[in-house]
Formats: C-alpha cells, structure tokens, sequence
C-alpha cells in the first residue's frame, strides 16, 4: 500500500518544516503501549512510568492505539514553523465533533469500552481527552521537551539546507527509504492508508519525529498534507549532552564555551543549546556573544530565530581539538 502524491510547482514551492510538541506527546502514548517497539525511549519511560498512576489515559489510548490509524484530530498539523503545546492543544478542543467522531470510528482499538464512552458524546469527549492530553504533558513530558526539540531543531536546520542545495530530489531522497520522489511525484509507503489525492497547491509540511521513530505518517484532506518522518541522531537524544570538550580546547576559552563549540557541529539556536547543555539560555548568550566576537561563530536570522554556526575558524579550531 502507498499514498501518492502529485505535487504541483507551487506545491514543491510551499515545501516547509514544522515541529509538533503535540504529535511527539501523542506518538508517545504509543510508547507507553509497547515499549519493546522503541527500546531507545526506555531512559524516559523509565522516568515517566511512576507518574503515569495519577492520570486516566483510557480514552487517548483508545484513539491512539499501539498500531495502525490514530484519530488525526489528535495531531492536526502545525500551522507554524515552531507552534507551542498550548496554541495546538487549543486546535484540538476546537475540534468539530462530527470530524471527531467519524475518525474514532475508523480507530480499531485495544479498549472497545472507552472509544464507546468517546463516540456517546464526542463533543465532551473532545474536551476530556484534551484535558488528558494536557495533564499528561505536564506531568510527563513538559520537562523532557527541550531536549526533544533541540534534536528535531538539528534535523530541520539540516533539511532545510539539503532542499536549498539540491532541491525537492535530494530532499526526498535522503528523508527516508519509504519516502520515494520522481517525475512529481511522492510515492509513501504506508501499510493502513492506500489513499492517494493531488496536492492543491498549499504545499507540504514535512514534521521530524522521535516517538515516530522509524516509521513514517502521513496526513491530508481535509487537514494539511503532512509527512512526518523519523528524525536523524535520535539514538543520542537521552545522551547527558555533548561529549566533554578536549581539555587543551577548555582550557583556551573555557569548558561551557568549547562544548558550546563542539555542540555547533549543526547549526542551533540559544534554547535549544540552553537545553542541551544544561544551562540557561541568558548564560549560553553570554557564551555566543564572546565566541561570536572571537569570529569563532556567526548568528544568522532565520524567521523570527537566530540561527548560529560555526565560522571556518570555528571550525578549524573545533578540528583541532578533535585531531
């Protein structure tokens, strides 16, 4: 089974990326169901597993079920580069009730029972699995978030670069091998959808995911076409941070601000280095702003985002230490 696409010259030129807070909470309830599917997440399973006692997750675990569809409703897509929980939390309460309902009947789930309760009144039920879906990042997620966004930030940034040097063809080709793309087309492999429908020219959004991981989504009419693909590095994500800076490197211009150099291998932006590195953002400025005046790193604003990078010299200097 695939979705196919046919992609319209203004739909490759409205091409964007996202990240979804939303959609990596979501996914991972699918991790809390079968944790053997990602045994790289145990590090945070293994946190969150105590806390899960104080929530009832019954009817999100009915829609989102360990495998095949899960109630798109649940994970619209993201109508910015860079939404926050609470904006698409809010999507989702205003969810129409008639949309709801016609997805949960599709979702084949473990507990018949409570996708029963949802379908009885799906205008309340919309109400309390987005009171579940908040309770459960509070209490699981919210603080972990950082550290998720930092990885799909790196990804993007990489990405973005691939689709600005060889365009829509070396994009696709390196997203991932169900992905496939040729003569305008995006082929899919998806085993539960075998739908496929023209683009109509509002472009795609391609949305990177750890909890995903390694599979590929997709979502289209009536929402925004969607791909949601398995992030790179996802193996490092609940590493303590970059590796210690070589001490020759730390004693010439400091620990926190080798690693900070070490770390923009990718480009990044304050937060997510904030995240990474354990310190606040207002201390990794600090940082920047000395490596930046030592030309040893470059800001570049990216939307409303300052991007930074390495220089030649930043480089060089980052090489060395590793030689």
């Amino acid at each position: 089974m695939a979705v196919i696409w046919e992609l319209k010259p203004e739909d490759v030129a409205r091409i964007r990326f996202a990240f979804s807070p939303l959609w990596e909470l979501v996914a991972s309830l699918r991790t809390l169901q079968d944790p053997a599917r990602q045994a790289l997440h145990l590090p945070w399973l293994t946190c969150v597993r105590p806390r899960l006692a104080g929530l009832d997750l019954a009817e999100l675990f009915a829609l989102v079920p360990p495998s095949g569809y899960l109630a798109d409703f649940l994970t619209p897509p993201p109508d910015t580069p860079m939404p926050d929980f609470a904006a698409e939390l809010d999507r989702v309460r205003r969810t129409a009730p008639e949309r709801a309902l016609h997805e949960a009947r599709i979702v084949r789930p473990a507990d018949p029972d409570a996708l029963r309760r949802f379908a009885a009144d799906p205008a309340r039920g919309i109400q309390r699995v987005a009171d579940a879906l908040e309770a459960y990042w509070e209490t699981c997620f919210a603080e972990f978030w950082p550290r998720v966004y930092a990885l799909l930030e790196r990804d993007v940034l990489r990405r973005s670069r691939q689709l600005a040097r060889g365009g829509a063809r070396e994009l696709f080709d390196g997203l991932d091998p169900a992905v496939r793309w040729g003569g305008g087309r995006l082929v899919v492999d998806r085993p539960w959808c075998n739908e496929g429908s023209a683009l109509h020219g509002d472009g795609l959004v391609l949305v990177p995911s750890a909890f995903y991981w390694p599979s590929v989504a997709v979502m289209a009419a009536p929402y925004q076409a969607m791909l949601v693909y398995p992030v790179l590095g996802v193996g490092t994500l609940w590493e303590q941070g970059p590796p210690p800076a070589p001490g020759a490197l730390a004693a010439l211009i400091g620990r926190s601000r080798a690693r900070i150099l070490l770390a923009l291998a990718e480009p990044s932006t304050t937060t997510a280095l904030a995240g990474r590195m354990s310190l606040t953002p207002g201390a990794v400025s600090q940082h920047l702003a000395v490596l930046s005046g030592s030309g040893l790193t470059v800001g570049l604003r990216v939307g409303k985002q300052v991007v930074y990078r390495r220089t030649a010299t930043g480089d060089a200097l980052a090489g060395t230490a590793h030689a």
